[in-house]
């Protein structure tokens, strides 16, 4: 028995010696020192062993044990210090090197007029509503005083998914469903901004676009209290010399109605190619809350009054940047974008 254990201790330090990986230590150190391990089944023997003899292999047994497991722990602590010198190696940062270059991002520039409108109108005491954008027929049309053989409800002009739903042509339906959640309260201010959809595709219009709305309702409420909201909004849209004109137009939600301008940010009225020499460049729709809008959200148009108004933030954007091709924005054109970092 003394030549099988001093055997093992042989074969179990060269096999110490030829192990590299961790993992394999663990199964090397399990396969001679284990509870079923090679020096385990040598023990088992000693019951054939006389009285005198087992003291003797008994003491020997337990030095190779102790010189095996020191050595398994010598072995794992060398093999755990080589691990970590090569992660070091592997991962090690040369500080010598140029730092890379990351790329500074912007705002687009759609997003910066919204922000810009919505903070102009927030000044102004308005709040900001919001709606869906798969619109039904109702608050799409109806509650706008838009009638059942109205031009817009023609299949070439909106996106429809039924007969009664389809993808909202303007924000407008924000604000019947805001006054018919609020009704009797006043005053409402409110503006509502978001994707709109119609079947246009040119330099001019886009299938999808952006439109901000407001609405304001409240007693005596006044077409001067609508010009002046939007000659304030204009001036710190624009800038503090901008002037507004109103030109009598038609929209079935709102009577009277009107187009309405701002003088020329180019030539500052004075008439150039940009403005077709007018002075004037067309910003938004505006005009009174009809009568009948009123009555189909629920309220009184003889005890209360209001004005709406409608932009498109392509359209105060392509003003505003000098941009002749709406359809730009939505290029993702990174030469286009990098201006407005």
């Amino acid at each position: 028995m003394r030549d099988e254990l001093n055997q093992l201790k042989k074969e179990a330090l060269q096999e110490l010696e030829i192990t590299d990986q961790l993992n394999v230590l663990k199964e090397v150190k399990v396969k001679y020192l284990g509870k079923k391990g090679a020096l385990t089944k040598i023990l088992r023997g000693m019951g054939r062993l006389s009285e005198d003899e087992r003291p003797i292999i008994g003491k020997l047994a337990n030095e190779i044990r102790d010189e095996l497991e020191k050595a398994f722990e010598d072995r794992e602590s060398k093999l755990k210090d080589l691990e970590l010198q090569k992660r070091w190696e592997k991962e090690k940062i040369d500080i010598t090197l140029p730092g890379r270059h990351v790329e500074r991002g912007a705002i687009h520039p759609l997003k910066k007029v919204l922000d810009e409108v919505h903070e102009i109108f927030l000044g102004m005491g308005y709040d900001i509503a919001e709606g869906p954008e798969i619109e039904t027929d109702h608050f799409n049309f109806e509650a706008l005083n838009i009638p059942k053989d109205h031009p817009a409800r023609e299949m070439q002009d909106s996106l429809y998914i039924t007969d009664e739903i389809l993808l909202r042509t303007h924000t407008s339906p924000v604000q019947a469903r805001t006054m018919q959640k609020l009704v009797p309260e006043k005053p409402i201010r409110i503006i509502c901004s978001g994707k709109v959809y119609r079947k246009d595709d040119d330099a001019t219009h886009s299938p999808m676009f952006h439109q901000i709305e407001g609405l304001v309702v409240d007693e005596k409420i006044t077409l001067g209290d609508l010009k002046g909201t939007l000659l304030t909004f204009a001036r710190q849209m624009f800038g503090e010399n901008v002037d507004i004109r109103l030109r009598p137009s038609y929209f079935p939600f709102t009577e009277p109605s009107a187009e309405v301008d701002i003088s020329c940010v180019i030539c500052e009225g004075h008439g150039c190619r940009v403005c077709s020499k007018t002075g004037w460049l067309e910003i938004l729709g505006a005009g009174m809350v009809h009568p009948n809008v009123f009555l189909k959200s629920g309220y009184d148009p003889d005890k209360v009054t209001g004005f709406a108004f409608g932009m498109g933030v392509e359209r105060i954007a392509m003003l505003k940047y000098g941009v002749d091709d709406l359809r730009i924005f939505f290029d993702n054109d990174k030469r286009m974008l990098e201006q407005f970092k």
